[in-house]
């Protein structure tokens, strides 16, 4: 469609108006760009998700329990114990020897650090255990287990 031609009118077909204004707007690099930003969010968001999350993004489900009166504080150790047993601390699945060195420099920093056990309700009790007497080898005596509030 053209507008305006030599003689300030219509100027009848395209065909024979050479030199008219096209007034198309060609959508294709807006859609780029949406594109582009749609990509860039996505990641973004990801890795602002996976960041925030102690575990580091592993589900746990965890077992229903009552209310308790603790809060978290920011020298706290929480450990999630996967459903096959694997340990993670700051989002690093860690085995004995990592649990080991990470809760001997959790007392280091303070000897009140609490520790926060996150496991999954089809974890072996005995793992469990196992990870909680790993901290208390270390000498961190402040031992709690989250559990999901019933509804």
């Amino acid at each position: 469609m053209a507008i305006g031609g030599p003689n300030g009118g219509d100027g009848g077909d395209d065909l024979e108006m050479p030199g008219g204004i096209f007034a198309d707007i060609n959508i294709t690099p807006l859609t780029d760009i949406f594109l582009v930003l749609l990509i860039i969010f996505m990641v973004t968001t990801t890795a602002i998700a996976e960041a925030g999350r102690d575990e580091g993004g592993f589900k746990v489900n965890l077992p229903k329990g009552g209310k308790g009166e603790t809060s978290a504080v920011a020298r706290d150790v929480t450990v999630a114990v996967l459903a096959d047993g694997r340990a993670v601390v700051g989002g690093k699945v860690q085995d004995d020897a990592e649990l080991r060195r990470a809760f001997t420099e959790a007392r280091e920093r303070s000897p009140e650090t609490v520790v926060l056990f996150q496991a999954d309700e089809g974890v072996p009790h005995g793992r469990v255990v196992q990870v909680m007497e790993l901290a208390r080898a270390a000498g961190l005596s402040r031992l709690a287990i989250a559990t999901r509030a019933e509804q």
